[in-house]
Order: C-alpha cells, then sequence, then structure tokens
C-alpha cells in the first residue's frame, strides 16, 4: 500500500482538487440559483408585465447594491402577467409605494430587479404586492423597428422635389 502511495500519489492529490473544485462549483450554482435561499427573508411579490430575461436567483438591486433575489416565477392566471415573488433582505426598508423595473447591466448584461424607493414613510411588509412595474424592453424588437423605418422613411424623404434640386446660379 505504501508503495502504491509513492508511485500515484500525483494522481491522489489531483483528483481530490478536482473532487473539492467540484464541491465549490456545486454550492456555487446552489446559491446563485436560489437553492440556498434566506429563511428570514421578507417575501413580496410584484406584477410584470413582461419577466423576459429574469428567473430564479436573479439580483434585486437597489442604487446598484443587491438586497435580495427572485425566489419565485410565475404566470398570474387571471392577470396574464409574471408574477415574481422577491425574497429582501429585511434590514432594507423600502417604503410601501416603491416601483421595480427589469434591467441590464448593459447592452449584453445580465439583467437585474431594480428597485426605485418611493415616498412613503411606511415600510414595504412580508406579503405585500408592488403594482408600479416595468418590465424588459426587448432590444431585439427595437432593433428589428428601426431598421424597417429607416429603410421606409429615407426613401420618401428622397422622393421630395426640393431635395433633389441644385439652387440656382447667381445671374451677373
Amino acid at each position: 500500500m505504501r508503495n502504491l502511495m509513492k508511485e500515484h500519489g500525483a494522481e491522489a492529490l489531483i483528483g481530490l482538487f478536482v473532487v473539492l473544485v467540484a464541491v465549490w462549483f456545486a454550492y456555487t450554482s446552489w446559491q446563485r440559483t436560489g437553492g440556498g435561499r434566506v429563511s428570514h427573508a421578507m417575501q413580496v411579490t410584484a406584477l410584470f408585465p413582461s419577466a423576459s430575461g429574469v428567473s430564479v436567483g436573479t439580483d434585486v438591486r437597489v442604487a446598484g447594491l443587491k438586497i435580495g433575489q427572485v425566489s419565485s416565477l410565475h404566470l398570474d392566471p387571471k392577470t396574464y402577467q409574471a408574477e415574481a415573488t422577491l425574497a429582501l433582505d429585511p434590514s432594507v426598508k423600502l417604503p410601501a409605494d416603491s416601483s421595480a423595473a427589469i434591467t441590464s447591466e448593459g447592452f449584453l448584461g445580465a439583467y437585474y430587479i431594480s428597485m426605485i424607493p418611493g415616498g412613503d414613510s411606511t415600510p414595504l411588509k412580508n406579503g405585500d404586492t408592488i403594482l408600479d412595474t416595468q418590465g424588459a424592453v426587448d432590444l431585439m424588437s427595437m432593433v428589428g423597428q428601426f431598421i424597417n423605418r429607416s429603410g421606409s422613411d429615407g426613401a420618401a424623404k428622397s422622393d421630395t422635389p426640393a431635395s433633389n434640386m441644385a439652387a440656382p446660379a447667381a445671374q451677373p
């Protein structure tokens, strides 16, 4: 046995390293996807017209700082809106009239829910619903609309007689 460890010690250390990396990856994935939700988090519901880009585990931020995450997401059968349950840090006292918007970190960045604090003196409570929401902007449809409109507008503008005529030359 001792001779076997001398010959294969390097392989055993590499195997141990691979197992440790796999455990770290599994733990990080569990936390990132909402599997490791905090039990004392405040649960608030938000109704969005479109929840494109949002999934369980998506960050909820105020002023760019993470204060929670999306804990569940499903379709409301009455209003056909996306109902997102947000698990928020109870130490952050957001006003009851706060609003929520789905936004991205950049043109191709990840999506998150941005909370915009209101002016009410009453804070959000566990079980409250946020109705003032803005869904995600579909960038691909906006680009498509811009391309389609620019092609038709350009042809219409070049047909005007004023744009095809040159200025008359000054006579002596």
